[in-house]
């Protein structure tokens, strides 16, 4: 396996290890997939593609793999390193990179975001909200692993005619599609070994993952919905009243990126309004915008009037980690809700210690069972470590057939799953795991009685052993606690920023609720089906996978709402009226206690009501996201290939640095290289979309000791509707060096809205 990297998803249900090909893997030793990107589409046609392939190909038929025509400019083809470095020569040529491959990002939501989507669990669900608002049926693709047009979630009754506009396909039978699924599309992957997945070129979802987000983006009113009776009650998307268009990337074996670019092309062509995509590169292996297709993809999109958002990655708490961070995506943190699944251990005496997970134990209540701690059931060649994390290989299984066995979680060697594994394979009945990051995200263990317990609560557990002489124990099936509080916390797998490629861009820009959330499955998938039950309707699983599309379905109400605002104009509304308080009135939290920062969450948590109601948004223009890529590196020939609405005599900077990219027109400001108590001077400017003629903002600074924030004017008079007025932000350290990177934010308020901008200042 030479030249990959391995990638887990986070994904309860199955165990996938996805690879991604090293962009200088073996070069020259194998043919490969090459995708060869020529910036936007000028009319360039599939035989124009062709015709540059057989100028360099001396051999070969059907090397040509996807061609892209609409909004972007480019094909994908088997070449050799050689072929492929011949073509990247060519004039129009922008880059020429191997296809790589992404994974997806999963591990009572609308509810608790007081807008109605779990998919919205909702006791008592408004009627009037599966109507789209304002008359604009708004649509939003998808890019997956494919729908299940048969859950209930995506019915058409009651929806109007599929809008005009609509210039998409369903390419399943006749009946797959309906008035709520508009459109569905299939890549197959371009691996010879990977087709046999079943799908034979059908949108049908075979994982579950795509039907899971579609739902919960824009699934209708399903009352009744529970998995095997957890998490009940009415289920619905973020936008109910929205269409759908699926375009079915991934497959068991990742998701290419051939394919993805293939589905921005189409999902440009047929006239989306949103484009969703829960999935990614991992951290470990970030690309360069112009060698990264979901960013080329994006950057296209945009550039033709679709929102983009995507999940921001399932690799925290570590610092560094969020991916999908161009500016013309709306990058998506993850938080919890306020739900738990609580699964309690139960010792001899009547002791309980609160545990977290999802399962369906019936081991029954009494504390009968033999407990062992995996330190104590330790092999002769096994450290004394493996076997308190009940790595594999590390225990005795005759210390451990028939007991309940006491795990650690602080060795990162394997995941809880082999650990779940090593304990039933040497016939154990249950296992206890210490983690306290695992906080607040309840995994699936169907049947298998496992619980999640934290450290603080270890040591009773530990001391009821060593001072028992035959420790006894069960752990209770999982119940709900709902209105837990603090909620929301981020989620332990969120990526977290600032951004590795970009740093003056701060990343991640929102959070939405990804952890446990129920939303539509497919049928008949036997991994999560309880024994003796019919195959489960809705799932709950976790992830950024699953706040990605809590988001898409908020910027598509935002879109019915108003159908002409730009997709930075929609990003803007949903950053800038963010919530940054949990339910207890008090700072949002990470997972471990510690207040949340705009690396752990953007602007904050999204709010379902503020964003229909911004009053002022900041309108990133082409020019910023030119100037960008000017400032990040790409010179002024390049940067013409790349986009279509270069305006007449644009040129780069001729002292392009990163550190101007600050002054790109973003909901959020970064500012890095503040040392020695200089200043460095920022600009914004904001349009009045609240539609009431005058009105004057005042000014609020939430400033950070070191740092000394002076914003000029102070008070911003707007006077008509669409009205822009800019303001300045003097960054000034007190200090001789930040000792750390520090958050703040800048408020404009008119009493009745506010407007807030987060930012971040390092000495780094």
């Amino acid at each position: 396996m030479k030249g990959y990297a391995i990638c887990y998803v986070l994904f309860p249900i199955l165990f996938v290890a996805f690879l991604v090909e090293s962009a200088g893997a073996a070069e020259g030793e194998k043919d490969g997939v090459y995708i060869v990107y020529m910036g936007a589409a000028t009319g360039s046609s599939k035989n124009d593609h062709a015709q540059l392939l057989s100028s360099v190909l001396k051999r070969r038929k059907n090397a040509l793999v996807q061609s892209y025509v609409h909004g972007i400019s480019g094909f994908a083809a088997r070449l050799s390193a050689t072929e492929a470095q011949s073509i990247a020569k060519t004039p129009g040529v922008v880059s020429v990179f191997r296809d790589p491959v992404y994974q997806l990002h999963t591990t009572r939501s609308w509810d608790f975001l007081k807008y109605g989507t779990d998919v919205v669990i909702d006791s008592s669900p408004n009627s009037d909200s599966n109507s789209s608002s304002g008359g604009y049926d708004s649509i939003i693709g998808i890019l997956d692993t494919g729908i299940s047009p048969e859950s209930e979630s995506f019915s058409g009754k009651d929806l109007g005619p599929i809008p005009s506009r609509w210039n998409g396909t369903c390419v399943d039978a006749h009946d797959f599609c309906n008035g709520k699924i508009i459109g569905a599309r299939a890549y197959n992957s371009p691996d010879d070994d990977d087709d046999d997945d079943g799908l034979d070129n059908t949108p049908r979802d075979m994982i579950g993952h795509g039907t899971h987000v579609a739902s919960t983006a824009a699934g209708t009113v399903v009352p009744d919905a529970s998995y095997y009776g957890l998490a009940t009650g009415t289920a619905k998307g973020g936008s109910p009243g929205s269409r759908i268009a699926m375009y079915r990337v991934c497959t068991r074996y990742g998701c290419h990126g051939s394919s993805i670019l293939a589905a921005f092309s189409d999902a440009i062509k047929d006239g989306v309004d949103i484009l969703s995509l829960s999935l990614g590169s991992p951290a470990s292996f970030m690309l360069d915008y112009k060698e990264d297709p979901i960013a080329i993809g994006a950057f296209h999109a945009v550039e033709n009037g679709i929102s983009v958002v995507c999940s921001a990655g399932n690799d925290g708490p570590s610092e560094e980690t969020v991916t999908n961070v161009a500016p013309w995506i709306l990058t998506v943190a993850a938080t919890t809700i306020d739900r738990k699944f609580e699964s309690n251990v139960v010792l001899d005496g009547g002791k309980v210690i609160k545990g977290e997970a999802i399962n369906f134990a019936n081991i029954g209540t009494s504390p009968v069972h033999p407990l062992v701690y995996g330190k104590s059931a330790k092999k002769t060649d096994a450290t004394e470590s493996e076997a308190r994390n009940c790595n594999p290989d590390s225990m005795d299984g005759e210390m451990i057939k028939g007991k309940i066995v006491l795990c650690d979680n602080d060795d990162d060697s394997y995941s809880f799953y082999d650990k779940e594994y090593e304990v039933q394979s040497l016939g154990g009945i249950g296992l206890v795991l210490v983690d306290d990051k695992m906080s607040g995200v309840a995994s699936n263990y169907n049947e298998f009685p496992l619980t999640v317990i934290s450290s603080k609560d270890a040591p009773g557990i530990l001391s009821y052993l060593n001072s028992t002489k035959n420790p006894v124990a069960t752990i209770l099936p999982s119940t709900v606690v709902s209105q837990y509080k603090p909620a929301p916390t981020i989620a332990y797998f969120s990526s977290r920023g600032p951004s590795s490629l970009s740093r003056n861009i701060l990343k991640p820009d929102i959070a939405a609720p990804g952890v446990d959330i129920l939303a539509a499955w497919m049928a008949n998938d036997t991994e999560v089906t309880l024994k003796g039950k019919e195959s489960p309707k809705f799932n709950i699983i976790s992830g950024t996978s699953m706040s990605c599309p809590h988001v898409s379905g908020m910027a598509a109400v935002v879109k019915s709402q108003y159908p002409s605002w730009s997709p930075s104009a929609i990003k803007s509304a949903i950053m800038s009226t963010a919530s940054q308080i949990n339910n207890m009135k008090a700072p949002i939290t990470t997972e471990l206690g510690a207040i949340a920062t705009a690396y752990d969450y953007g602007a904050g948590e999204i709010s379902t009501s503020g964003a229909l109601q911004p009053g002022l948004v900041y309108e990133t223009t082409t020019t910023d996201y030119l100037n960008f890529l000017c400032y990040h590196g790409y010179n002024t020939s390049t940067i013409e290939v790349i986009s279509k609405d270069v305006p007449d005599g644009f040129t780069c900077p001729k002292e392009s640095s990163v550190d101007l990219i600050s002054n790109i027109n973003y909901p959020s400001i970064a500012v890095f290289n503040l040392t020695g108590k200089q200043s460095k001077n920022i600009t914004r400017t904001l349009t009045n979309v609240a539609g009431d003629g005058n009105s004057t903002y005042s000014l609020t600074i939430e400033a950070p000791s070191g740092l000394t924030i002076t914003v000029s004017p102070t008070s911003l008079q707007f006077t008509k509707n669409s009205q822009r007025l800019s303001y300045q932000v003097i960054f000034t350290t007190t200090v001789p060096s930040l000792l750390k990177d520090v958050f703040g934010s800048i408020i404009w308020t008119n009493k009745k809205l506010k407007v807030r901008t987060p930012f971040v200042a390092s000495s780094r």
